[in-house]
């Protein structure tokens, strides 16, 4: 098993998303913060290695403006050897990737710009993924989108835009069931129409779900992922902020209840994203709870030295 953190590490003195307003871009600019940000990148992937955490959402502002019609210098050719370097690391210390687009990514929307869009910024972080030479284990990660108005039609227009994706999109492509719409039951009918593997939220399915109890939520899950092509299951952690509106995620991970959740694996191996507000502080608390049960993946021989 292997814990991560989305995007923002705050511990280290840098970020790897720093960007600039569209009304100034220029090249040189874009050359400029893609070589700082992959160097934070860089630092980011160093520091959770040694201190075991070896699952990582990288945020999606790596190249300003990467999916937009304004950006039109060569980014991919220009900085194809520092994207490999770091898929070379990621490789060696034996790490799972993934992204999570912003929420303008909508797939099943009626409006065919959005879609538009939507599928010009699936194929950007894609291809960085592509760029770092890593496998289609590495994952893009999505929601069904909106219901405007009707579940069932919303559902196949997802399933009729997916088809139309390049197949580099498509082999990287997962949904995750959410909180108040697209509910797990209903990722299963996307996935049994074109094969998607569900990334399954506990929090998520403690929101919204049809009464299955959450090991065998867990299993409905894995089950959609291939072993060779998907890897195993990926999922998103948090739980309920207590005093808040329903579906707020805690701050911090509160101890007893990952406990309780790790009991429902019941020796399903998954790869854990903890979305908590304090980020890599409570990856590290987890690591340390993993251990102590023997779950976690072993630390690579490089961070010990």
């Amino acid at each position: 098993m292997k814990i991560g953190y989305p995007c923002v590490n705050e511990t280290l003195d840098c970020s790897a998303a720093t960007t600039f307003r569209l009304a100034s871009y220029t090249d040189e600019r874009v050359v400029t913060t893609v070589t700082n940000n992959l160097a934070c990148l860089q630092r980011i992937l160093e520091y959770n290695v040694q201190h075991g955490l070896l699952f990582f959402r990288i945020g999606s502002g790596i190249v300003p403006f990467g999916s937009h019609a304004v950006n039109t210098f060569p980014w991919q050719t220009e900085f194809a050897p520092h994207f490999r370097a770091i898929g070379d690391y990621i490789k060696a210390e034996q790490m799972r990737i993934s992204f999570h687009p912003d929420q303008f990514v909508v797939l099943n929307s009626p409006d065919p710009g959005i879609v538009e869009r939507s599928i010009a910024e699936l194929v950007y972080q894609g291809s960085m993924l592509d760029l770092m030479g890593l496998d289609s284990t590495a994952k893009l990660q999505i929601h069904v989108g909106g219901l405007y108005g009707d579940r069932d039609v919303a559902i196949e227009r997802f399933i009729a835009t997916y088809r139309t994706l390049p197949e580099a999109v498509q082999v990287r492509l997962v949904i995750e069931n959410d909180d108040r719409l697209f509910s797990l039951r209903d990722c299963l009918r996307v996935h049994e129409a074109v094969g998607i593997p569900i990334l399954f939220d506990n929090f998520h399915h403690e929101c919204l779900n049809h009464k299955e109890p959450m090991q065998e939520a867990l299993r409905l899950a894995a089950g959609t992922w291939n072993p060779t092509r998907d890897g195993v299951l990926m999922m998103d952690y948090s739980s309920q902020q207590l005093g808040e509106r329903k579906g707020k995620h805690t701050s911090s991970l509160v101890e007893d209840r990952f406990r309780e959740f790790i009991t429902h694996l019941n020796g399903l191996d998954v790869d854990m994203m903890l979305e908590i507000k304090d980020k890599e502080a409570s990856a590290l608390r987890a690591v340390a709870i993993l251990r102590e049960l023997g779950l976690a993946a072993p630390i690579p021989l490089s961070a010990s030295v």
